[in-house]
């Protein structure tokens, strides 16, 4: 880890309740320049941190940490505090990035997001900001904090299109009691408007997507750099072959694009019969290094009413009662009605009233009580009953 400060800093004007040091990732991003500075308006000592977690062809075009920090930086200056440059990048990839290629190879799609969070921005940034005499660390995270009877709890963000929640399930009582959310009780729409009103310079940059050192970058060039490929058939759920895949790491269930297979259709057929329906990725065989791909969104290949999911992480500290709850297996979804059992000391599984679609392992299902994140765990497999 190596940190470079840029000083900014301007006099602090305390209002309202104790002020406290507090230490921001500063991402160059709206969200956390508007958790800093209504940190700053709150009358706390505020301090940024930039975090830099990807060193490995920074200077492309995909994926450059350049830009982000100067903005980041620019946002320190009209709000008046120091930011600090951190490299994160060692650590970021012994814990997150060698984790991705691991479940990658294993035919899983891991969700580096989750791993992110726990791992780095809520773990060697907290280190780190607590070396520095913080007294709590804040994101732009849309999610909240509440405290109850001495335990705290991780609640959904009030903006339901932007909550991240999810991908902030493993974080635990330690890491809750330290951290603040100052976005998650707003709209996007608000922070935006605070921004522009407090005259940051990002107020108007459009939001980062996808996974920081992939960039907007082909995902299969990306992964092709780090992962070897072995070739194999494309079979439908009867068994015909109906095309080639580049490697089955490549693939993840539910997939649409890039399976580079067109209609099959029975010779004599009639027409009109679906099959010019999309193709999706529904099974992998590595036996076989077979990839399965079906027709048709709904198709029974692609639907699960019950999953198993290990490595489990809970925000209290212990597993939740055996009942009724609800669930995410995948970000963006609606939370789905399910029961909770406990197969093994060291696994959940969920049943669900309704069918879920392109359950995944690798992928994280994650339970909630109401507004309140539970915790949850990687997805190991998944079954139609």
């Amino acid at each position: 880890m190596s940190t470079d400060i840029l000083s900014t800093a301007a006099p602090a004007v305390h209002t309202g309740a104790r002020p406290r040091r507090v230490v921001v990732g500063l991402s160059g991003g709206v969200d956390s320049a508007v958790s800093a500075w209504l940190l700053k308006q709150q009358g706390h000592e505020v301090v940024g941190i930039f975090m830099k977690n990807w060193e490995d062809d920074d200077n492309s075009e995909f994926c450059s940490s350049r830009q982000d920090f100067i903005d980041a930086a620019s946002v320190a200056e009209v709000i008046g505090i120091e930011i600090e440059h951190v490299n994160f990048a060692a650590e970021y990839k012994d814990r997150v990035f060698a984790e991705f290629l691991r479940e990658y190879q294993a035919n899983r799609t891991p969700n580096p997001d989750v791993l992110c969070n726990a791992e780095i921005k809520f773990k060697a940034f907290l280190d780190h900001a607590m070396r520095l005499g913080a007294e709590k660390i804040a994101t732009g995270h849309y999610a909240r904090v509440r405290e109850v009877n001495g335990e705290f709890q991780l609640l959904k963000g009030l903006d339901p299109l932007k909550d991240q929640s999810y991908f902030l399930h493993r974080l635990n009582q330690a890491q809750l009691s330290r951290t603040l959310f100052p976005v998650g009780e707003l709209p996007k729409t608000e922070v935006r408007r605070i921004a522009t009103e407090a005259g940051l310079p990002n107020a108007k940059k459009k939001d980062s997507t996808g996974i920081c050192f992939i960039g907007e970058r082909p995902f299969r060039e990306f992964l092709n750099r780090y992962l070897s490929n072995q070739p194999g058939p494309i079979k439908d759920a009867r068994g015909r072959k109906i095309g080639e895949h580049v490697g089955l790491s490549f693939y993840t269930l539910g997939q649409r694009q890039g399976l580079g297979i067109g209609g099959v259709k029975e010779k004599g057929a009639p027409r009109g019969g679906g099959e010019h329906e999309p193709w999706y990725v529904a099974r992998k065989d590595p036996a076989t290094n077979t990839l399965y791909a079906v027709q048709g969104h709904d198709h029974p290949w692609l639907l699960s009413r019950s999953l198993v999911a290990q490595d489990l992480s809970w925000v209290a500290g212990r597993t939740p009662a055996p009942g009724a709850l609800a669930a995410k297996t995948r970000y963006r979804q609606s939370d789905a009605a399910c029961r909770l059992s406990l197969p093994a000391a060291d696994a959940i599984a969920l049943h669900f009233g309704q069918p879920q679609w392109a359950v995944t392992p690798g992928q994280s299902a994650v339970l909630y009580d109401g507004e309140v994140c539970l915790g949850g765990g990687v997805i190991a497999s998944a079954s139609p009953d």
